[in-house]
């Protein structure tokens, strides 16, 4: 039985001081949660702080980024080593912003994973299509790509890697995903990655739902066979919404 993964992207929201009071506040409103496990993912500038904040908690710090190499001329990056010291144990790589905004690759999605895995991170390795590439019906041909490409040469270490399946078409476009439309895709990851490990390996990851889920249709995404948790957005911004979704994990 996977266990189910919450992890909150705060994108680039809260100032460090900001980052202290919602990390204080989702920890009280999920005082005595056990069995999830439960992430939050501050901007850069917040780790520090965050790190500090989570101190004898259960909830982990993740980074929303990180690079291939451990030092060297590659202005507004930030190493594996350099986030293993403030007390990171994710990295999200490859969120669809990142590939859209920023030229994120297959290849740099690659090379970020293995750098993260060889530091001790475990990463949160974003895939999924655009609305243009959903309506075309190329969703099958890029999904298992980004898999296949972005997780490749991983040996033994792919059963660390944490997937998170982002809808780009249903994210601030107004159409939604329902949870079956959701659990294809899952279904689909995770017979993509049996194509590239054991059954074993490929049975025990976690996949993680990227595309807006909320308090209001978390349980019912969670319930899906092939959704092992949710890469929450909007939603981890507030306490009370946050330990919503983690407590409907349960």
């Amino acid at each position: 039985m996977r266990t189910k993964i919450i992890a909150g992207n705060w994108k680039m929201n809260k100032t460090a001081a900001e980052a202290v009071v919602l990390i204080d506040e989702i920890k009280s409103a999920l005082d005595g949660v056990t069995g999830v496990d439960v992430v939050v993912c501050p901007p850069a500038t917040d780790l520090k702080d965050a790190g500090a904040a989570l101190k004898e908690s259960f909830i982990s710090l993740g980074s929303q980024n990180v690079h291939w190499a451990e030092s060297g001329a590659f202005t507004g990056e930030i190493s594996a080593t350099m986030l293993c010291e403030l007390g990171v144990g994710y990295a999200i790589i490859g969120h669809s912003e990142r590939r859209q905004y920023f030229g994120e690759s297959n290849e740099s999605v690659n090379k970020r994973t293995q750098a993260a895995l060889k530091a001790g991170l475990i990463p949160i390795v974003c895939v999924g299509e655009t609305l243009e590439e959903r309506d075309s019906g190329q969703m099958e041909q890029v999904v298992t790509s980004q898999v296949v490409e972005g997780l490749a040469d991983l040996g033994d270490d792919l059963s660390r890697v944490v997937i998170a399946y982002e809808p780009v078409w249903a994210i601030g476009t107004g159409r939604t995903a329902t949870p079956a439309q959701a659990q294809e895709v899952h279904a689909l990851i995770r017979r993509t990655l049996a194509g590239i490990s054991s059954g074993n390996v490929a049975n025990a990851i976690q996949i993680q739902y990227g595309g807006s889920m909320k308090p209001d249709n978390a349980a019912e995404l969670l319930a899906q066979p092939d959704i092992d948790g949710g890469l929450i957005g909007g939603a981890a911004l507030v306490a009370d919404s946050f330990a919503a979704i983690v407590k409907a994990a349960l």
